[in-house]
């Protein structure tokens, strides 16, 4: 990662991506006090089986959700876009907007997802809209959001352009950058369990998390090791 950096951006699909997928790193950063901000693209609104759901009122649980996960960790700036849930595709729209948020918030790291996996674990099939809020994200990154004449409507609203040093690319196969969390086990957990809505059992959540350790961590203390790996992308040096 830079050797110091100030603000870190979170570029996910769904509300409780940032929580399931780099929850630790983002309590560890906010911990540092790195500013981090979230950028939701869809509201959510298709992540339930109950019969008197509405989709509407989904998406107005998942935002309250979100935010109050987002509170456990330390993170109060939360962007939603009007997206639909599992109907993201790799729109110049959608790039366009994450370029403004990026230019809004002038983050040193974004994190977001690697779009390359279409199977997480090399197992289970990884949802389009991880897989293309990814593609969007890399391609915001370099070079619209650096560059000038990329997306011109912005310098009238006063947003300059920037360019972001580092990816992290998170539900990754190849991860090359190991973050330690063994710390943060906890707090994760407690943000995870404000996403009622999206866990039947959170007991058995908190097992398997708990016994997902970090098989490349000795623990010399007879301590779990936890830590989030990402696969590192250098946008700019």
């Amino acid at each position: 990662m830079p050797d110091r950096f100030n603000k870190a951006m979170v570029v996910v699909a769904h509300p409780d991506d940032p929580e399931f997928f780099c929850g630790g790193t983002i309590a560890r950063w906010v911990r540092e006090g790195i500013e981090v901000a979230y950028l939701i693209c869809t509201r959510g609104d298709k992540g339930s089986n109950d019969p008197t759901m509405t989709s509407e009122r989904l998406a107005a649980i998942r935002e309250q959700e979100q935010r109050a996960a987002g509170r456990v960790l330390g993170v109060h700036q939360i962007q939603f876009l009007d997206y639909r849930d599992g109907e993201l595709e790799p729109s110049l729209r959608l790039r366009g907007e994450i370029v403004r948020e990026i230019r809004r918030f002038r983050p040193d790291v974004v994190i977001t997802t690697d779009p390359t996996t279409r199977f997480a674990r090399g197992i289970y099939p990884n949802h389009a809209d991880h897989r293309v809020v990814g593609d969007v994200t890399l391609d915001a990154l370099f070079p619209a959001a650096g560059t000038r004449l990329y997306y011109p409507e912005h310098l009238a609203e006063g947003l300059a352009p920037h360019q972001v040093s580092e990816a992290y690319l998170t539900v990754t196969n190849e991860p090359d950058l190991w973050v330690d969390t063994t710390d943060l086990i906890d707090l994760k957990i407690a943000a995870l369990a404000c996403h009622a809505s999206q866990i039947g059992d959170m007991a058995a959540l908190e097992r398997r998390m708990r016994e997902n350790v970090d098989p490349r961590a000795p623990s010399p203390d007879g301590r779990p090791r936890y830590a989030e790996g990402f696969r590192r992308i250098i946008i700019r040096r």
